[in-house]
């Protein structure tokens, strides 16, 4: 090859070297409070704090509005054990959050730990994703809360903006909901204004908002009849979709199929782990009130499940317009519109709590990628005042906002998942990548002692070396590359025939082979012994289970939501390639140690 050619073929592969190199590179955050100067958030949450938040994020209006929806049609009583079985599951993502959390307690949730143990390419796709999931939550929530209360009040706002401002476009909603607006922003201040105060608002809705669920679980035990857990086919109506009848109609696979639908209900306790920089002893209080959070929102959301099919039939409940209302009508029916009314005030309650819970994690996590220098500086900037990312919060608020006022509902929660969905399970990976990391100073392993019984460790070696890290990270995406066939075969199974659907069908039994044997593996291999506040309890398990099931329900997503979603991180990989790389401050720690040593930069 001539000298030229030459040249630039070194080039090249420096280049390309240097990419590499700059995508995998990981956060050290040991020295940030020197970069950061004297700009810190304010440390004065709480276990009770914490779980407020997670219990508000969480528990909104899905506990008066989704047990109706899944009893009716989908489950019938048998919709508390999809509750439970859901909550298992969240669960498994849960408890991977809480370690996460004790090993990085930082602001930043899914995004800072996968920096730390990933990379900073992954990191920033987990980030970028996140912020779609809270401000698409955030209007969401919102676009429900302004229907809500129109529709309590005769439609009033419906009624003007349809008559003056409609909005006749496909894509877009009927008319532009001003009011969504209005109350995004004012959350948005109260957020900004100062985390103790938007703290202690959140402290207050989510007790109103629990002991409005205690009275519907307490009357509704005391009203409910058991018989209408166990009524029979024969009385049910006719034309009436009713199943078999008895405590599960629909059987098992309505089970599951509830447990499905009623998984997106524990969406939200992610919202503890942007707290890091904002609470007291953090490797302790947020493992903490993530575990306490999933428990009493499993509690609550059983319980109401529980007594909204013991005090009224579930096949006719089908027949209330609004989801929203059902334990509404059903008070009314039963002659106590008391208690209908403080479950009105409750639902407005809990969608406040929700308002808070999803819109305050968002500028943490703008925070956290700003002060990294993969996003615009201005958004990392704390309020001398508030000891809040102010001019972030509000700018998470009018996006938000925007959102709110020109989209239907629908459209917004088609949105809502799919970045919650992938970040659970990046922080699964990351957990078993950290569990199965050579922490040692060992380097090297003789051939004589660990060769031939590598794979299923015969000699039960007991301390990951470099030999074992690799072969866990290979393990580790063979896993999840089996997931990923496993569960499109799956969801799709049913929408072929002939040849297409004999080739899915050997699919999913080869991918379902593989990811046994690659778990088998795992439990093999020699995990780090490491002291740490909240552990994940039998890896590799749980976090293999939480990636299996977070991929599947990804693939249960409708196509028109991976296409926004691929547009919206195609925005933000030209945001990362032309500003993030050379801006973050990993990047520049780098580029400082080349010119120390008075090396070529490249990157």
């Amino acid at each position: 090859m001539s000298g030229p050619e030459s040249k630039l073929s070194t080039f090249i592969t420096k280049q390309t070297e240097s990419f590499y190199q700059a995508l995998c590179r990981k956060k050290t955050f040991v020295n940030d409070a020197e970069l950061h100067g004297t700009e810190k958030l304010n440390r004065v949450l709480n276990v009770y704090d914490l779980t407020g938040l997670g219990i508000g994020a969480t528990l909104g209006s899905g506990v008066y509005v989704l047990a109706g929806k899944v009893a009716k049609s989908i489950t019938g009583p048998a919709v508390v054990l999809s509750f439970v079985l859901a909550a298992v599951v969240s669960s498994f993502s849960g408890v991977c959050y809480a370690e996460f959390a004790g090993r990085v307690p930082k602001a930043g949730s899914a995004y800072i730990y996968s920096y730390v143990a990933v990379g900073e390419f992954i990191a920033f796709v987990i980030g970028w994703n996140l912020l779609i999931e809270h401000t698409i939550g955030t209007a969401s929530v919102a676009k429900a809360t302004t229907n809500y209360l129109d529709s309590l009040l005769g439609d009033p706002q419906k009624n003007f903006m349809m008559k003056h401002f409609p909005m006749h476009m496909e894509f877009l909603g009927e008319y532009p909901d001003v009011a969504s607006f209005i109350f995004v922003m004012a959350i948005a201040l109260l957020v900004a204004w100062g985390v103790r105060k938007s703290s202690t608002l959140n402290n207050l809705f989510t007790t109103l908002n629990l002991l409005t669920v205690t009275i519907v679980i307490v009357s509704g035990f005391y009203l409910g009849k058991f018989s209408n857990w166990f009524i029979p086919k024969s009385e049910i109506p006719a034309g009436v979709d009713g199943g078999e009848g008895g405590f599960s109609p629909f059987g098992w696979t309505g089970i599951v199929a509830g447990a499905a639908r009623c998984f997106y209900a524990f969406i939200g306790f992610d919202s503890i782990a942007t707290t890091g920089e904002e609470t007291r002893n953090p490797k302790r209080t947020i493992p903490l009130a993530i575990v306490l959070s999933l428990f009493f929102v499993t509690l609550a959301y059983s319980g109401v499940a529980s007594v909204l099919t013991l005090m009224w039939p579930y096949y006719d409940q089908v027949r209330i317009k609004s989801s929203l209302r059902v334990i509404e009508f059903i008070y009314q029916k039963l002659g106590l519109p008391v208690i209908k009314y403080m479950v009105t005030c409750g639902a407005i309650f809990a969608l406040l709590t929700t308002l808070v819970g999803t819109l305050f994690p968002l500028p943490r996590i703008l925070y956290a990628m700003a002060s990294d220098g993969l996003l615009f500086k201005f958004l990392s900037k704390i309020n001398d005042k508030t000891k809040t990312p102010f001019i972030a919060t509000v700018i998470c608020g009018i996006s938000a906002g925007i959102l709110s006022t020109i989209f239907n509902l629908d459209q917004l929660v088609d949105m809502a998942s799919i970045g919650t969905l992938i970040s659970y399970m990046i922080v699964c990976v990351c957990i078993l990548i950290l569990r199965y990391k050579n922490n040692t100073d060992q380097r090297k392993v003789t051939a004589e002692t660990f060769v031939e019984d590598k794979w299923f460790n015969f000699s039960n070696a007991r301390t990951p070396t470099d030999q074992t890290q690799r072969m866990s990270r290979v393990l580790i995406l063979v896993y999840t590359v089996a997931a990923f066939v496993f569960s499109f075969c799956s969801v799709n199974l049913g929408l072929y025939k002939d040849v297409f659907r004999l080739s899915l069908t050997i699919a999913t039994y080869v991918s379902c082979g593989v990811l046994f044997v690659t778990m088998l593996l795992l439990y093999r291999l020699p995990q780090a012994a490491e002291q740490l506040s909240f552990k994940v309890p039998l890896v590799p398990f749980v976090p293999c289970v939480s990636i299996l099931l977070n991929i599947y329900l990804m693939m249960e997503l409708n196509i028109k939501t991976w296409i926004r979603f691929c547009l919206w991180l195609v925005v933000g990989l030209f945001i990362y390639a032309f500003y993030g790389v050379r801006n973050s401050v990993e990047s520049i720690k780098q580029r400082a140690l080349k010119d120390i040593k008075n090396e070529p930069e490249i990157f």
